[in-house]
C-alpha cells in the first residue's frame, strides 16, 4: 500500500490560487494579508490537511511555537498558568510545548535547554533553581519570561505574586482567630534561600517577620517538606508526633492536600487544627476539602506571561516585571483557634 504523499506549500498555493508567498505570510500571520486572501488560504491548508515543517519555518527564522517549563507537572496550580497561557494563544497561531522537569536545580537547565535547542520563539519557566546569570545569558537568545521569580532582571521579563501580600493576609486572618502556635510547613533550604527571590523564600521570610512582630518568637516552628503532597503529608505525620499545633500554614496548596491527610489519619478537624494554603487551585473550593487558600490568579499570571513574551517575539527589550495582587479565599479549614490548656 503507498503511503499518501503529504501536503507542500505549493499544494496550498496551488488550490487556494494565490502565490507561494502569500501562503507563507498567512502561515507566519504577517502584516498586510487581506481578510478574503487568509479565508482561501486556510480554507486549503484545512482540505489538504497541511502541516508546515517546523525545522523550516525554524530556518526562516520562526518555528511559531513556545515553550514552557514546569518543575512538577503533577501540581494543579500549574493547570491553571498553562490554561491562562494557551488562551493568550487563541488565534495567534503559535503553538505550546510544555517540557517538564519534576526535580529542581540542573534538572531545570536541562528542560529549559531542550526548549531552546528545539529553537521554540520564547520560554516561559517556572524553576526556583536556575541562577539569574544562566537566565541572562539564555534571553540574550531567546526571549525568555520567568514566572514566580522576584528577579530583577535585564533580559528577560518575570510574573509573580505579591507573595509578602499574601504572606500577610495569611498571618493577619490566623492571628484574628487566635491562633499563636503556627506552623510553616515549606520546601527546603536550598528552594527557600533568603534573598533568592523565590516564592517560598519570600513566603517563609513573611512568616517569620509576622511570628517575631507578634511577639510570638518562641512559637515559631518551620517544617521542611518535598515537592509533592506525600511528601507533605509524611512530614506533617512526623510533625504531629511530636506536637499538635493550633494552625500550619502551608506554602502551596499541592503540599496542603497532604497536611490535610496527616490530620485525617490523626483524627484532627479544623475545630483543633486549621490550615492554610497557597495557590487557590480549583479543589480547594469543594465541599468536602474547603480550603482556605491565597488565590494569586493562576490563569492571570499564564496569560500574562505569554503575552509579555509575544512582545519579546516582536521586539521588545525593556524588561518588565508584572506583578499579580493576591486575595485571601476564607473557608472551612480555618477556625477559631481551641482554647490553650492551663500551665
Amino acid at each position: 500500500m503507498t503511503q499518501a504523499r503529504a501536503a507542500t506549500i505549493e499544494d496550498v498555493a496551488r488550490e487556494a490560487g494565490v502565490s507561494r508567498a502569500a501562503v507563507s505570510k498567512v502561515i507566519r500571520n504577517a502584516y498586510g494579508v487581506s481578510p478574503s486572501m487568509r479565508e482561501r488560504v486556510n480554507a486549503a491548508i484545512a482540505a489538504l490537511d497541511y502541516r508546515p515543517r517546523v525545522a523550516a519555518r525554524a530556518m526562516r527564522g520562526s518555528s511559531f511555537t513556545l515553550g514552557i517549563e514546569l518543575p512538577h507537572i503533577g501540581n494543579p496550580f500549574f493547570a491553571k498558568i498553562i490554561a491562562g497561557a494557551t488562551a493568550a494563544l487563541q488565534g495567534t497561531g503559535y503553538q505550546l510545548i510544555i517540557a517538564p522537569a519534576d526535580v529542581d536545580g540542573e534538572e531545570g537547565v536541562r528542560a529549559i535547554g531542550a526548549l531552546a535547542d528545539r529553537q521554540v520563539d520564547g520560554i516561559v519557566a517556572i524553576s526556583p533553581l536556575v541562577s539569574p546569570e544562566w537566565l541572562e545569558r539564555l534571553a540574550a537568545r531567546v526571549p525568555v519570561v520567568m514566572l514566580g521569580r522576584h528577579d530583577r532582571s535585564t533580559a528577560y521579563d518575570t510574573v509573580t505574586g505579591d507573595d509578602l501580600e499574601g504572606t500577610r493576609l495569611v498571618m493577619e486572618h490566623l492571628f484574628e482567630l487566635g491562633h499563636r502556635r503556627i506552623v510553616h510547613l515549606t520546601r527546603s533550604e536550598e528552594v527557600t534561600r533568603p534573598g533568592s527571590g523565590n516564592p517560598h523564600a519570600i513566603r517563609l521570610e513573611g512568616y517569620l517577620t509576622h511570628m517575631r512582630a507578634a511577639g510570638l518568637e518562641e512559637c515559631i516552628r518551620v517544617v521542611r517538606t518535598g515537592l509533592d503532597e506525600e511528601s507533605a503529608r509524611l512530614d506533617t505525620l512526623a510533625l504531629l508526633d511530636e506536637e499538635v499545633p493550633t494552625a500550619i500554614f502551608v506554602g502551596n496548596d499541592e503540599l496542603a492536600m497532604g497536611t490535610l491527610r496527616a490530620l485525617s489519619e490523626y483524627h484532627l478537624t479544623a475545630e483543633q487544627v486549621s490550615v492554610v494554603g497557597y495557590d487557590d487551585v480549583d479543589i480547594a473550593s469543594y465541599p468536602a476539602i474547603s480550603l482556605t487558600s491565597v488565590n494569586q490568579a493562576g490563569e492571570a499570571m499564564g496569560e500574562r506571561a505569554v503575552r509579555l513574551l509575544l512582545e519579546r517575539v516582536q521586539g521588545r527589550t525593556e524588561p518588565i516585571h508584572f506583578s499579580v495582587e493576591p486575595s485571601l479565599k476564607v473557608r472551612g479549614s480555618t477556625r477559631a483557634a481551641p482554647a490553650e490548656p492551663t500551665p
